[in-house]
């Protein structure tokens, strides 16, 4: 039988109707913005901001606009190594006028994020691409028609920048009239374009879900920072003591996450750490803090170290269910 029977299974119930409804009326409301050839990147990440989108709408979004609608390029490709700086990047993109670029990366904690190469404030966001990770790059001219040529050699070129390439940018690239100005949006200008998408409700059934994507409005990730093990190993005592740690600091700042990496993988349960002696002495462990407002990482790692020496037991004094008061 043909698939296309199930292909409208989703509107069959409430929510999912609702659901469907709401991302078809948030994306004909961006419409106006992006025509007004403001990058796609900032529109979604300020709806994000605002709690009108979830970041989950992001790539249906963006391929249903900038490709199917507005017929842009795109190339995707694994990153060769990890980036960390942008300035040039920056410098050299900021010269193309003759072109409307937007990067999606899939981070490999947050997701995708939306990425205008033109932005310094986007490039400082997402801290660091991660070697080997996905990266989509798309070019093309708003709702202008432009060339084959210009979109395929701004790939091409901004792929180089990033694998730390030095280019030439050509005259061609150049000459245009998309050129990207820093956004200095006054908060009366900005309630206007908030009420412009009002039709356009959050796709969210519920204000616990509500709250939590507000919260990640302008999500983003830490560099990694190293804890090195000074117990003999880094046992169960150890484990107890991170956990009564990370315990207080998310409570503390419950719109933060701290996410653990070892060897290069992310540990999801810290418990695994102690396993077989895993973890000796003089090894080190590495941790990052994502979210929105960072604050008290440098506190964070100077106990997360007590944590892993032979003073751990400071840490599990107090009676078992009390959440410490460290931050």
């Amino acid at each position: 039988m043909d698939n296309t029977i199930y292909q409208f299974e989703r509107l069959s119930t409430r929510e999912g109707f609702n659901r469907s409804l709401s991302h078809f009326k948030a994306v004909s409301a961006l419409l106006d913005d992006f025509e007004d050839y403001i990058n796609l990147s900032d529109i979604l990440n300020d709806m994000i901001a605002e709690g009108e989108i979830q970041p989950p709408q992001i790539m249906s979004i963006v391929y249903a606009l900038l490709v199917d609608k507005y017929r842009y390029n795109y190339r995707s490709y694994n990153l060769k190594s990890t980036i960390t700086e942008f300035e040039e990047i920056v410098k050299e993109v900021s010269k193309w006028n003759a072109v409307d670029m937007l990067l999606l990366y899939f981070h490999p904690e947050l997701g995708p994020i939306g990425i205008n190469p033109k932005n310094r404030a986007h490039w400082e966001n997402v801290g660091q691409l991660k070697k080997d990770e996905l990266l989509t790059i798309y070019a093309g001219g708003f709702q202008e028609s432009i060339s084959e040529k210009i979109k395929n050699e701004s790939i091409e070129k901004l792929i180089a920048l990033i694998e730390g390439n030095k280019i030439k940018s050509t005259q061609s690239l150049k000459k245009g009239s998309f050129k990207f100005e820093e956004p200095e949006i006054e908060e009366e200008e900005k309630e206007e374009r908030v009420e412009k998408r009002e039709a356009a409700p959050p796709s969210r059934p519920a204000k616990e879900e509500q709250k939590t994507t507000v919260a990640t409005g302008q999500k983003r990730m830490t560099p990694m920072y190293s804890v090195p093990v000074t117990n003999e190993l880094f046992h169960n005592g150890n484990v107890e003591a991170w956990k009564k740690i990370i315990q207080s600091y998310t409570s503390k700042h419950p719109d933060l996450e701290v996410f653990i990496f070892y060897e290069g993988e992310r540990i999801h349960d810290i418990n695994t750490l102690f396993k077989w002696g895993k973890v000796k002495h003089g090894s080190a462990i590495l941790f990052a803090v994502a979210g929105e407002d960072i604050k008290d990482v440098a506190k964070l790692q100077r106990y997360l170290k007590q944590g892993a020496s032979p003073r751990f037991e400071d840490f599990l004094r107090a009676p078992v269910n009390q959440i410490l008061n460290l931050f």
